[in-house]
């Protein structure tokens, strides 16, 4: 198991920028409310572990601040910017400042590893194609990942290999916040380890800042420096693992200090 990251001080948080931050959130679809007055900062340097029950819209927040989904009321900034009210400069700005991994990959089925990593690249620079290639490479190597998966397509890859090369994707601009969907959802426990350990290594190596929806306690005791609890509509609370574990409300004592939250705090 991995040592348990240790969380940024009081003092610290005070120094960090936000680099992103949500106010009075407002989520639905229809008549179904998802999110009302959600308040959360994400500050740099910062790895957050999102939780929360089924339900309680993990997915959509994270889709709220990447822009892939409408706010029905509130504001969402990211680097300082409305995402309301970007120009097409900024919104291209944050795009290549951000980096998602999402649940499943979302890897192109038509293109091999090295085609998928290096696709933002084509994309968002005017850099030659042996240049591109090259640091494609290196992001593929960055994550644990051989030279004889280049060529191959992600049906051909294990479940653990598609997440290392969506991450190796989302590395690709060299971001400074990235998004990370349940990244060890659907690994065996020694996987899920060996994805945490890579996410901490990447994360103190590159200075990257991480919001990842998990539900995986392992991950949360490990990697993360603060939890947000999302329950009643909004974030409930935002803390490190062990203040979420003294908190009174019912769902927080279930999932922290039921027989999975205390297998994991003796685990860390």
């Amino acid at each position: 198991m991995s040592t348990p990251r240790v969380p940024a001080t009081a003092a610290n948080d005070v120094a960090l920028e936000n680099l992103i931050e949500v106010r009075g959130l407002l989520s639905q679809f229809g008549e179904h409310v998802i999110h009302r007055d959600l308040d959360l900062d994400v500050k740099r340097g910062e790895i957050l572990g999102v939780v929360g029950g089924s339900g309680t819209g993990k997915t959509v927040l994270l889709n709220s601040i990447i822009g892939l989904k409408e706010p029905e009321g509130g504001t969402v900034r990211i680097f300082g910017h409305d995402r309301g009210d970007l120009t097409e400069a900024q919104a291209a700005d944050i795009e290549r400042r951000t980096g998602v991994l999402f649940q499943q990959g979302a890897l192109f089925s038509s293109l091999t590893v090295l085609e998928n990593v290096s696709a933002p690249m084509v994309e968002h620079t005017r850099l030659p194609s042996d240049t591109i290639r090259e640091l494609a490479e290196m992001k593929i190597a960055m994550v644990g990942l051989k030279p004889e998966s280049h060529h191959q397509k992600p049906a051909e890859l294990s479940g653990g290999m598609k997440k290392r090369v969506g991450l190796a994707r989302a590395l690709s601009l060299d971001p400074e916040l990235i998004f990370l969907d349940e990244p060890t959802a659907g690994l065996d426990p020694i996987g899920a380890a060996a994805f945490d350990e890579l996410i901490r290594k990447l994360s103190d190596d590159l200075g990257l800042t991480v919001f990842m929806i998990t539900h995986d306690l392992d991950s949360l005791y490990a990697i993360c420096d603060k939890v947000a609890v999302l329950a009643d509509k909004r974030v409930i609370e935002k803390a490190t693992v062990q203040e979420l574990e003294t908190s009174d409300h019912p769902w927080i004592k279930e999932y922290f200090l039921g027989p999975r939250g205390r297998a994991a705090t003796k685990a860390a």
